[in-house]
């Protein structure tokens, strides 16, 4: 029985599969928070060209 417990790896997959879960997850996070960075100053940039002038 112990001998079967320490050839077991199913543990080890259950935790490799979560680190690359985590691992794409903050890559997720990082590009969308990049490009929102991004968005945000193409549209201030674009608030002068789109208002009126008094």
């Amino acid at each position: 029985m112990l001998q079967k417990f320490l050839h077991d790896e199913s543990g080890a997959t259950a935790i490799e599969y979560s680190l690359i879960a985590g691992f794409i997850a903050l890559a997720i996070i990082a590009a969308v928070g990049s490009t929102g960075q991004r968005l945000v100053q193409l549209f201030e940039s674009l608030i002068p060209a789109l208002t009126l002038p008094h």
